[in-house]
């Protein structure tokens, strides 16, 4: 499946390849390479603490198939790297480094890249939701209790820095309500150039976290010329499928995205993950599933490893998707 022409874009490879395949938990990896995480700005902690522990995980997932490898931004914000004691110029660097982490790891790697159907992978930028800055767990809930334009207000910033880092794209994700997505879709017009997804977090088959029809917020997104695909992510795995219908019904012209979690469920309070569904475990065996429910850009979140990307991408490449 060699490209026509070069990939520069998400554009680009959706019509390279039949699926895109994205990475994995990068908390995950880090966690499992010795890192204790257990703090409020999660795995944004390691951008200045051990940099090289992330270019690892981003090596390992792109080694595992990756098409795109999304940066260890997800926590990192203005407000919450302030509370640590940092300044706004050193903020503004650890946001633009988590980009060039991902960027010169992409570009090592595919240097080396001898396969002449492997595509030049991209980097998306992660835009955390409000909830995960708050660290309590209410990505999966909603119900932050701010306006459309106080969560334009706190987004604006970061997505402004990490565009300058020229990312290939935003991934928005973790969005537990409408009310957050309707800022992003607002502040993605303030640059023109910009291209996103924006991934929800699912309380079931059926609803967003906050409880509001996903279909309703998939469509939402979808309306903007600037969102490049909508789905979920962070999401119990047997909730994906029909999530992905629902959207799918009334978002036909962009390409739909999914990347659950591993099924396990986060305690906030404990700050661990409870297990989950065992009989949803595999995800390479769920992965065709979502691709026949709509889904384009299939990956994982929390909890999935380089081994359940490598398989994700072997059962949608043994043969040719149509």
């Amino acid at each position: 499946m060699s490209p026509d022409v070069p990939v520069t874009d998400l554009e680009d490879l959706l019509r390279a390849q039949p699926a895109v395949i994205l990475d994995g938990g990068l908390g995950t990896e880090l966690e499992h390479a010795g890192l204790d995480l257990t703090d409020p700005l999660w795995s944004a902690r390691v951008l200045w603490e051990q940099p090289e522990a992330i270019r690892a995980v981003h090596r390992a997932f792109l080694e595992a198939g990756a098409d795109v490898i999304i940066t260890a931004s997800y926590q990192a914000t203005y407000p919450g790297f302030a509370a640590r004691g940092h300044a706004l110029p050193e903020i503004t660097a650890l946001l633009q480094r988590s980009v060039t982490l991902a960027a010169e790891e992409r570009d090592a790697f595919f240097a080396a890249v001898t396969d002449p159907g492997r595509a030049r992978p991209l980097v998306a930028a992660s835009v955390g939701p409000y909830g995960a800055y708050l660290a309590d767990g209410s990505e999966y809930r909603g119900g932050y209790g701010r306006t459309v334009a106080e969560l334009m207000t706190f987004h604006r910033p970061r997505i402004e820095a990490l565009l300058a880092a020229k990312p290939d794209l935003l991934a928005c994700e973790t969005v537990p309500c409408p009310q957050e997505a309707e800022a992003l879709v607002r502040l993605l017009e303030e640059f023109p150039a910009a291209r996103a997804w924006i991934a929800f977090s699912g309380r079931d088959g059926v609803h967003v976290s906050q409880g509001e029809p996903f279909a309703e917020c998939a469509a939402l997104a979808a309306a903007s010329p600037q969102v490049v695909a909508v789905g979920v992510n962070c999401t119990a795995p047997q909730h994906v499928a029909s999530l992905l219908r629902s959207a799918a019904a009334v978002v036909r012209d962009t390409p739909l995205v999914a990347y659950p979690n591993s099924s396990e469920v986060w305690d906030a309070e404990t700050k661990r993950w409870r297990p989950g569904d065992a009989r949803v475990a595999d995800l390479a065996a769920l992965a065709r599933t979502w691709y026949d429910a709509g889904a384009r850009l299939i990956g994982g979140c929390c909890r999935t490893r380089p081994a359940d990307i490598r398989r994700i991408r072997s059962a949608l490449f043994a043969e040719d998707l149509q």
